[in-house]
């Protein structure tokens, strides 16, 4: 039996805990085991003294046992693709993407999430569209992949609950800006909804959570050390929230610009360049023998205000 007063002693002091050690505190913790005030203080200890890889991977598993998982790939038989975004104000990339890629032959099945800080989620501004249903069970989402190609759901109940607990305490004790703790939240449900491979768009600027390149390039490479570790492939963008995604912000109003612009080509260049490079990160990460370090993605106008930088685990580097 741990005694979480030593753990959160250890970690305070900037020592490292185990894998078991994480695992029964986290797993503890969602069981109802160990107070919150205990999981705050590790919290804390963890936000002024960070994770290390193999820490922060613990992390990730033990918040993924902490309920059911789902192997996508496995129940339709061919590799699958998820697409997660940080979040901005105007992106509704997910929402032309998902189609997108599906019409090009890429099963593509995401569990989203809701707004964060001051941003729609992509959950959020689906739920705009007069009885659009975002709560699917388990096997609705696999047959739904696996009868259209693609399936954009809310997270179930029962997928990492430890997250949801987690975070909502990281809310209400300001521990949510820390590297391992953001890499973790996201990569235990990327892991858990059963995606064979996963792109990352990590938005950068003063309308991201991430204000500089050098921070959400840390966040990007955790993220693609824990997909490595889980055996996925991961390919990560660093793109532009300096400005807003697009001429729409709202989340009515940003599923419109969706539409338009996935059906008919029309609004901004920047989304048009925006859900380009997504589609081609999404059909390049979805085969084996893609070597992601060495393409080069283009925005759909060479004067495109829109740049990002491309991270694979291979060579990271930066497209223009």
């Amino acid at each position: 039996m741990i005694r979480p007063a030593e753990l959160i002693e250890r970690k305070r002091d900037g020592g490292e805990l185990t894998a078991d050690e994480l695992r029964d505190l986290v797993l503890g913790y969602t069981r109802g085991e160990i107070p919150e005030y205990q999981m705050s203080a590790f919290l804390m200890a963890v936000y002024f003294r960070g994770m290390s890889g193999a820490e922060t991977f613990a992390l990730t598993d033990a918040m993924i046992a902490s309920g059911e998982t789902i192997e996508l790939g496995a129940a339709i038989g061919r590799r699958c693709v998820d697409k997660h975004s940080t979040g901005g104000v105007g992106d509704k990339t997910s929402i032309a993407v998902g189609p997108i890629v599906a019409a090009c032959g890429v099963p593509f099945g995401k569990m989203s999430g809701r707004g964060l800080g001051h941003t729609g989620g992509t959950i959020d501004k689906l739920e705009a569209v007069p009885g659009y249903r975002v709560e699917l069970t388990t096997d609705e989402f696999v047959e739904q992949v696996r009868a259209v190609g693609m399936a954009i759901i809310g997270q179930t109940a029962n997928l990492v609950p430890a997250d949801k607990q987690l975070y909502a305490l990281r809310d209400v004790t300001a521990t949510v800006d820390n590297v391992s703790l953001i890499a973790a939240s996201i990569m235990s449900k990327k892991l858990a909804g059963g995606a064979d491979a996963i792109v990352l768009d990590v938005k950068v600027g003063d309308g991201a959570f991430m204000k500089t390149i050098d921070d959400a390039r840390t966040l990007a490479e955790a993220m693609i050390e824990l997909g490595d570790r889980a055996g996925r492939k991961v390919v990560c963008m660093l793109t532009d929230m300096d400005q807003p995604l697009g001429r729409a912000v709202g989340n009515a109003l940003e599923i419109r610009e969706a539409a338009f612009q996935g059906r008919l080509g029309i609004g901004a260049q920047q989304v048009a360049g925006a859900i380009v490079t997504r589609r081609n990160s999404a059909a390049i990460v979805q085969h084996d023998n893609a070597d992601v370090a060495q393409v080069e993605f283009n925005s759909a106008h060479p004067d495109d205000p829109l740049r990002h930088t491309l991270i694979s685990p291979h060579e990271p580097g930066l497209c223009r």
